[in-house]
């Protein structure tokens, strides 16, 4: 007789309802158009604070011959790859004019971003990108290239350094933070693109 007992029960238990979960996120477009852009101007400006602070932060592991990823060209390509050059370009010039302010602004690093933030937007064709690790991590490849690369040039016409010398370590610098650059930008290139993403789903529904 308790063999019964035991299944009944049994029964009983797998009918009870599942308690559903009280937290229920709002789809973003139910939100208010003000709070939307609100909210993404907030991402944009504590994303580019975050990229600026890290210029100061050396975490072990994330350095090569003592040089770290280049934080402002990530977001930069972040920022570029999917809007107009001249878009990149004023992002760039923004974004350099503060580290600039974070550093030292002769030579300035406002014409580099603005390149690397004009030739990504020519990029922005679908045939040309893939959202993929590969394809990002190769943009910022070349972009970190191309920014210590101009870096280096302006150095070299201030005239106050030996050209020999600044090639000799810009080749050093340039690599190693090409690489790490390329390696890191995932980390701010995915969660920022499905949030763009995300906004821009929601502007046009």
């Amino acid at each position: 007789m308790r063999t019964p007992q035991l299944q009944t029960s049994r029964k009983k238990k797998s009918k009870s309802p599942r308690r559903k979960s009280k937290i229920q996120i709002v789809p973003l477009s139910r939100w208010h158009p003000r709070l939307l852009q609100f909210t993404d101007w907030a991402i944009i400006t504590g994303s580019v604070m975050l990229c600026l602070l890290m210029l100061l932060i050396r975490v072990p592991g994330m350095e090569l011959l003592g040089i770290g990823p280049n934080w402002p060209v990530i977001w930069v390509v972040a920022w570029s790859v999917k809007r107009t050059a001249f878009s990149g370009a004023l992002a760039g010039v923004v974004l350099g004019l503060l580290q600039d302010a974070m550093t030292s602004p002769d030579p300035t690093h406002a014409l580099s971003l603005a390149v690397v933030g004009s030739l990504t937007g020519l990029l922005q064709k679908q045939r040309f990108i893939q959202e993929d690790f590969i394809s990002i991590a190769l943009i910022v490849f070349g972009m970190a290239l191309w920014s210590e690369t101009i870096f280096a040039s302006q150095l070299i016409l201030m005239g106050d350094r030996n050209p020999a010398d600044v090639w000799a370590h810009f080749q050093k610098v340039a690599l190693a933070s090409a690489i790490l650059s390329s390696l890191w930008a995932p980390v701010i290139y995915f969660p920022l693109n499905r949030w763009w993403q995300q906004v821009k789903l929601a502007q046009q529904s």
